[in-house]
């Protein structure tokens, strides 16, 4: 509930769940490392130091890093979009094709809307992480309901 208010604490709370986030991220890649070899371990010290660095950087200026999560985030929309367009064109075959190319041209849409101002790229991620919470915990509540005997 508190992404839904969007104010100084959306913009902290979700900075901290990056930090949190890519801190996990590191401790995993590090941990990955013993079973690696060669190029992959190099990789894997890499991507433990990147994710460690931002973590860091999300934890100390939370402001600075919620911006970089909404720029990222209109690039996402629009990579994801010309994805989605390209997947949904190469299989005309399967049934609702067409759905896969309208929502591909929608976040088309949505990342050049996102991109005109930070504004807008805010409030476009904030109400991607807000409504992917509500989904999860959606999902989680009827799923518990599936397992109940």
């Amino acid at each position: 509930m508190l992404v839904f208010q969007f104010d100084t604490r959306t913009v902290s709370a979700i900075s901290i769940l990056i930090g949190a986030t890519c801190a996990g991220a590191a401790l995993l890649e590090l941990l990955a490392i013993p079973t690696s070899h060669g190029m992959a371990r190099l990789g894997r010290v890499a991507l433990a130091i990147a994710f460690g660095i931002i973590s860091i950087l999300a934890f100390v200026h939370p402001g600075n890093s919620f911006e970089a999560l909404a720029t990222i985030f209109a690039f996402y929309l629009l990579f994801r979009g010309v994805f989605d367009i390209v997947v949904a064109l190469v299989g005309r075959e399967r049934p609702l094709w067409w759905l896969t190319l309208v929502l591909g041209s929608v976040q088309i849409l949505l990342a050049f809307w996102a991109a005109g101002d930070f504004g807008h790229k805010a409030f476009l991620l904030v109400v991607w992480v807000g409504a992917s919470a509500l989904a999860h915990g959606v999902l989680q509540i009827s799923r518990a309901f599936e397992l109940r005997p």
